[in-house]
C-alpha cells in the first residue's frame, strides 16, 4: 500500500516538491551566510547580497545576451586574439528569461525563477526516470541528493544548468520509454541551452549499436532504427550548428572555437589551436606542477581516473542497476568532457549533467549510508558556495 501511494503521480509530485523546497530553503540560508562573509577582496565585495550572488559570474553573460544579443564583431584582446564574449553561451535560457521578465519585474527575477522551476521539474523527472530501476523510496533519496548536492546553488542562480538538466532528463526518460518522437524537440532545446548535445549524439550512436547486438532478445523494429539514426544525425547537426551560426553572424568561421579558447588562454597562455583530448593532458601536468608535484604523477592520476570511471560503468552492480541508457549517457558525457574541456575549478559545474548517476548512491542501502551521503552533499554545497561566492577571490575559485 505504501509503495502504491508513492507511485501515485500527485503524491510523488508533492513529495518531490517538499524535498526540493526544503533544499532551496537551506541553499538560501547558505547564500545569506556567504553574503555576510563576503569581504572587500571578493568578486562581490563587502556589500554582497543574496541577489547579487545569485546573479554573479556567468549569470552576467546571459543577462548581457538578453539585453544586447550577440556581437556581430568579435572583441579582441591586447594581443589581437579573440577575447571572451557572449558567443560561448547559448540563447534558449536568456531568451526565455527575458520573455518572462516583462511579467516578473525584470530579467534577474525571471532568470532565477526559470532556474528554480526547471530545477523542480528536473527533480520530478529524475524521480520518474529512476523509479522503475531502483524503486520509489530509493528514487526519493536520489532526488534529495540531487536537490541538496554540491552544485545545488545553481538551481537558484542565473545559470542555464537546471534548464539543460530538465531537457536532458526528459530526453533520457523518453529514450528509456522509446518515445522517440519527443526527442526531435528535446535535442534542439538541449543544443541551444548549453554545450553538451554532441555527447547525446554519441549516446544515440552507442545506444543504436547496443540495441542492434541485443536484438535477438530485444527486437529492434525498422521504425526504431530510422528514429535512432535520424536523431543521432539531428544531435550532431545541432551540436555543430552554433559554430556555423556564430561564423555567419560575425563573418569569422572560427568565431565560436576562438571564443571558447579565449577562456582557456587565461590558464595556459598562447596555444596553436584546439586539439581533442589535449586539454585534460595539458591540465594534468599544469596543476601538478603548480602544486609542486611531478607532472608525470598528474598523467598517472588522469589515467587512473579514466580507468576507474570505465570500470564503474562496466562492472559496478549499483551502476548497472541504473540501466543501459543512463550508463551510456555517463560514458558519452565523460568522453565528451575529456575531448573538449580544459579542467579547472569549473569542472565541478561541468560534471552536473552526470546527475542521472545519482541513483547509484541511492540504490537500496542502509539508512546510515543515505544520511551520510546527504550530509556530504550539504557539506559540499556549502564548500562550493563559500569558495566560489563568499570568497571568489582567485583563479581557482571560478564556478
Amino acid at each position: 500500500m505504501a509503495h502504491r501511494r508513492l507511485t501515485s503521480p500527485a503524491v510523488s509530485a508533492g513529495l518531490v516538491a517538499l524535498i526540493y523546497l526544503l533544499a532551496r530553503s537551506l541553499t538560501t540560508l547558505f547564500f545569506w551566510f556567504a553574503a555576510e562573509l563576503s569581504g572587500p577582496n571578493s568578486r562581490f565585495g563587502a556589500d554582497a547580497t543574496v541577489g547579487s550572488l545569485a546573479m554573479g559570474w556567468d549569470s552576467q553573460w546571459y543577462w548581457l545576451i538578453a539585453a544586447s544579443g550577440y556581437p556581430t564583431e568579435l572583441p579582441l584582446s591586447e594581443s589581437g586574439q579573440v577575447a571572451e564574449n557572449a558567443w560561448a553561451f547559448m540563447p534558449v535560457y536568456p531568451t526565455l528569461s527575458q520573455a518572462l521578465g516583462a511579467l516578473l519585474g525584470g530579467y534577474p527575477a525571471a532568470a532565477i525563477t526559470v532556474s528554480l522551476v526547471a530545477g523542480y521539474l528536473a527533480a520530478l523527472t529524475l524521480f520518474h526516470l529512476l523509479r522503475p530501476r531502483i524503486g520509489a523510496g530509493a528514487s526519493l533519496w536520489a532526488v534529495a541528493f540531487f536537490a541538496n548536492g554540491p552544485l545545488a546553488a545553481l538551481f537558484q542562480m542565473g545559470y542555464a544548468e537546471s534548464l539543460f538538466l530538465l531537457w536532458l532528463l526528459l530526453a533520457l526518460w523518453a529514450l528509456t520509454r522509446r518515445s522517440f518522437g519527443w526527442l526531435y524537440v528535446l535535442v534542439p532545446l538541449m543544443g541551444y541551452t548549453r554545450p553538451g548535445v554532441l555527447a547525446f549524439a554519441l549516446l544515440l550512436g552507442l545506444y543504436g549499436i547496443a540495441r542492434w547486438f541485443g536484438r535477438s532478445g530485444d527486437p529492434l523494429p525498422r521504425r526504431q532504427i530510422i528514429h535512432i539514426v535520424a536523431l543521432g544525425a539531428l544531435a550532431t547537426v545541432v551540436g555543430f550548428s552554433w559554430q556555423v551560426i556564430a561564423g555567419v553572424v560575425t563573418g569569422d568561421p572560427s568565431a565560436y572555437l576562438e571564443t571558447e579558447l579565449a577562456w582557456r588562454r587565461s590558464w595556459v597562455g598562447e596555444e596553436e589551436g584546439f586539439v581533442p583530448f589535449g586539454g585534460f593532458v595539458t591540465a594534468a601536468g599544469m596543476w601538478f606542477g603548480l602544486w609542486g608535484l611531478p607532472e608525470v604523477l598528474g598523467y598517472l592520476c588522469l589515467g587512473a581516473l579514466v580507468a576507474g570511471a570505465a570500470a564503474a560503468l562496466l562492472w559496478s552492480r549499483r551502476v548497472r542497476l541504473q540501466g543501459m541508457e543512463i550508463r551510456l549517457w555517463a560514458a558519452s558525457y565523460l568522453v565528451y568532457l575529456l575531448a573538449v574541456f580544459f579542467p579547472q575549478s569549473s569542472v565541478f559545474r561541468l560534471l552536473l549533467p552526470l546527475t542521472p548517476m545519482v541513483g547509484a548512491f541511492a540504490a537500496p542501502r542502509s539508512r546510515w549510508w543515505r544520511f551520510g551521503v546527504l550530509a556530504a552533499c550539504l557539506l559540499g554545497q556549502w564548500w562550493w558556495i563559500h569558495e566560489m561566492l563568499a570568497l571568489g577571490d582567485t583563479y581557482f575559485r571560478i564556478p
